[in-house]
């Protein structure tokens, strides 16, 4: 660390007076800071990954879809729905579905505004919402027994992010960056996208470190701007801003030394440093303007409706090729409680080509298979209407009890379809999965061990499944 005699004219002098017992004793506790700051700092800039066992992905992104798409009109085709359109539930059903608040078990049954075909050639049907996706289903794992108890956004979100609905644990990506460390030196290790944050709030949990130190949390980034405030200010050069720096986290050791262990101190001092780097790479990762042409047209670039979150996907390619370990692209507005057929043709007008882009990309530079990506929101939808609405107007409530999503890439067998619901879409009838299922076969392919990625927390090893999930073996084949 360079001296900051030119910031603290006293320290020379300080220097060069006779030291006493005590200031011996302070200024070398202060030593053993530095010490333990260098090689936090190393750790979090680049440290050899923790990995329990042999990984199958080195990288996940994660495609969350907040509102809750509607199963039914997604990835999981129900015939009987169609024929039995404006009818109320069938009672040999209606006493399956569990008692959970807004069901619309007592609503009519509405048929998917949405055509279902095959594709590929595993002959997995998936809604015309998604025709691009469609065409890369044989990489797919679609899993249509999804399940949990909350049916409130805000908390499912939560749940589903977090493995929690009270919101005060590490979200899924501060764990794995806690567990795994971050491959780039010059970048945070989980970066976080938001886009059209119409629609329930986005969950700062869901991004969040929880009890986890303060450095592994996400970092939200603007797909315009970049990386808030990494631009070097105009007063400054590289060398002043580097002295300038160096007096700050002198100071800061200083106080740290004297204060003892602090998380927020370190992870602040860390997030200096990882600025200060960040102000020559950062710019030239999320410019992509030098991206080709054709490139760009993959991820619907050159389109009004599909520029803003294929930016994201484009990016989020460029940062998995940078060594940053977690990527979450958090789309809103899926919450479709009326019209449901203009909200969910809307947003997957906004998402289709952008999805079925980075696929495509990601397995043309042989980065798919080291990349596992996820699709899926915090709940589905019931597959009866809401209220009174008719026609076009009809849109469906929340839906807990029985979700589709889908992961691709990262050792996963693609052109499959695990657990089913009930013939309408209610509930998992086979293989039904809970949140933390889901999170143990993500740590799972990121070679972490649920059981041994531990922190302690209030003199209790806490686990990033809370009580443990089942990793479902079949997705990988």
């Amino acid at each position: 660390m360079k001296s900051p005699l030119n910031f603290c004219p006293n320290y020379r002098q300080a220097a060069a007076m006779p030291m006493s017992r005590r200031d011996m004793l302070q200024r070398s506790t202060l030593g053993m800071g530095s010490i333990a700051l260098t090689a936090m700092l190393a750790d979090q800039a680049g440290a050899a990954p923790l990995a329990h066992r042999p990984a199958k992905a080195k990288n996940i992104i994660f495609l969350f879809m907040s509102g809750g798409p509607g199963q039914t009109d997604t990835f999981d085709p129900k015939p009987l729905l169609q024929k039995l359109d404006g009818q109320p539930v069938p009672e040999s059903i209606a006493v399956n579905v569990p008692k959970i608040p807004r069901s619309g078990v007592n609503s009519k049954l509405m048929a998917s505004p949405f055509g279902f075909q095959k594709y590929g050639q595993s002959g997995i049907e998936v809604s015309d919402l998604f025709p691009e996706t469609g065409k890369m289903v044989d990489e797919l794992c679609v899993i249509r027994s999804m399940n949990h108890r909350i049916p409130v956004h805000g908390p499912g979100e939560c749940i589903a992010l977090t493995g929690t609905a009270v919101g005060d644990r590490p979200s899924m990506g501060a764990w794995m960056n806690y567990g795994l460390g971050n491959e780039s030196q010059n970048l945070p290790g989980f970066v976080v996208f938001l886009s059209n944050t119409t629609g329930p709030a986005p969950q700062r949990a869901g991004w969040g470190p929880g009890f986890l130190p303060a450095q592994y949390q996400g970092t939200v980034v603007d797909s315009k701007k970049g990386v808030p405030f990494t631009g070097m200010p105009s007063a400054y050069t590289g060398k002043s801003r580097r002295d300038q720096l160096d007096y700050i986290k002198w100071m800061n050791q200083r106080h740290l030394a004297q204060q003892g262990h602090d998380f927020e101190l370190e992870a602040r001092i860390a997030s200096y440093e990882l600025g200060y780097r960040m102000q020559t790479s950062a710019p030239e990762t999320f410019d992509v303007s030098g991206e080709s042409e054709a490139t760009q047209k993959l991820y619907g670039m050159d389109e009004k409706h599909t520029a803003e979150f294929g930016k994201q996907c484009l990016m989020a390619r460029r940062l998995v090729e940078n060594g940053v370990r977690c990527i979450q692209l958090r789309n809103g507005g899926w919450d479709a409680h009326g019209s449901i057929e203009a909200n969910h043709r809307a947003r997957s007008r906004a998402t289709d080509k952008p999805i079925a882009g980075l696929l495509q990309d990601l397995k043309q530079r042989g980065l798919l298979e080291e990349t596992l990506v996820v699709w899926g929101g915090e709940f589905g939808r019931t597959p009866t209407t809401e209220g009174t609405a008719t026609g076009a107007k009809r849109g469906r409530d929340h839906s807990p009890a029985g979700y589709s999503v889908w992961m691709a890439g990262g050792g996963v067998k693609g052109g499959q379809i695990i657990g089913a619901t009930d013939e309408l879409g209610y509930v998992p009838i086979d293989r039904p999965f809970s949140p933390a299922d889901l999170h143990a076969t993500m740590l799972h392919s990121l070679g972490l061990d649920q059981h041994h990625l531990t922190y302690e927390h209030k003199n209790r090893d806490e686990i990033p499944t809370v009580f443990g999930g089942e990793v479902i073996r079949e997705v990988f084949g």
